[in-house]
């Protein structure tokens, strides 16, 4: 697969699998047959509760971590310094990760994601994130 160059010299793949749906059903055999078909960037979040899955098939896998690019996303009521940082916990917990390649803000929400942003930078200068980004934010 193609990748695209992030602005801060990451590598991303540019065809991902999306989890939205998969927490609808069983998520761990959905992400795995992705696996097998040559998936290696996964998009998941918080809001989708598919973390876990994911982290089950990409460990169940036989695939190195390193050949991943894990996306995931911090939904607005994570948002706010503190509670980006528990969110990022949270999230790394679940997918039994010690780093994600993409962070983003998933949703603007109420004027909380300039705090945020602080999280974000301080866990990319910590190296526990190698991009951030934003999601479904208007121009």
């Amino acid at each position: 697969m193609k990748n695209k160059m992030l602005r801060n010299g990451v590598e991303m793949p540019e065809v991902g699998f999306g989890t939205w749906k998969a927490g609808e059903t069983d998520g761990f055999a959905v992400l795995s047959e992705a696996i097998r078909a040559g998936y290696r960037h996964i998009d998941t979040a918080s809001a989708y509760h598919t973390e876990e899955a994911v982290g089950r098939a990409v460990a169940a896998s036989g695939v190195d971590r390193s050949e991943f690019f894990i996306t995931t996303k911090a939904w607005k009521d994570q948002l706010g310094y503190d509670r980006t940082l528990a969110a990022f916990d949270a999230s790394c917990q679940a997918l039994g990760m010690d780093y994600l390649d993409l962070y983003l803000i998933h949703w603007p929400g109420e004027d909380m994601y300039l705090p945020s942003w602080k999280a974000f930078i301080r866990l990319y200068e910590e190296k526990r994130i190698r991009a951030i980004g934003v999601s479904n934010f208007y121009p």
